[in-house]
């Protein structure tokens, strides 16, 4: 299938979503990735669910992470650049969802891309080889293409991979993992 495909696809199997079960998956989610060897770094960067979207809840996660005593990381968009600035989750930062619902910083401490030793991402859809779908507005591979060569890169998905995206092109960056509720995908 192509990227518009499977963007309409999951959109409509996550609209099918209800807030528990949500909720219920991004636990399973969240038990899953302790399975994984990447608690030794430092940095880990994590989006903010945007609610209406029925992403997955990355609360669980962010408890995991400041259990675990790590540096958070959280970005803000801009649209006009295509660009993230990022910036340290303290007990100080004050988030405030931006006109695309977005949970985002206002402000705060700015961390390099060269710092980010693990990246959680929010997807759509992926496949056995590893490859993304996202919201198609090409943010994260700006992103990820701008970190350290050894920055894990994670996604995370409601829905198991599909066989094969068919249009995947040179600049889009792959997943290391992808973690579901019921797997855990190596790349």
């Amino acid at each position: 299938m192509t990227k518009a495909e499977l963007r309409r696809k999951y959109k409509a199997l996550r609209n099918n979503l209800s807030l528990n079960d949500v909720d219920e998956q991004s636990i399973l989610i969240a038990n899953q990735l302790l399975k994984l060897p990447i608690w030794e770094h430092s940095f880990y960067h994590i989006f903010l669910a945007i609610e209406v979207q029925k992403e997955v809840n990355t609360e669980y996660i962010l408890s995991i992470l400041s259990g675990k005593d790590k540096n958070i990381v959280v970005s803000k968009s801009d649209f006009e650049t295509m660009e993230m600035t990022h910036f340290l989750l303290t007990d100080n930062t004050k988030i405030k969802n931006n006109h695309y619902n977005i949970p985002e910083p206002i402000d705060g401490i700015e961390i390099s891309n060269k710092k980010i030793d693990v990246v959680f991402i929010p997807l759509l859809a992926f496949d056995k080889q590893g490859n993304r779908v996202g919201y198609g507005k090409g943010f994260y591979d700006k992103f990820l293409s701008n970190c350290k060569p050894t920055t894990l890169k994670i996604g995370l998905s409601f829905f198991e991979a599909e066989e094969l995206i068919s249009d995947i092109f040179e600049n889009d960056i792959g997943l290391d993992y992808c973690v579901t509720p019921e797997k855990v995908y190596e790349y």
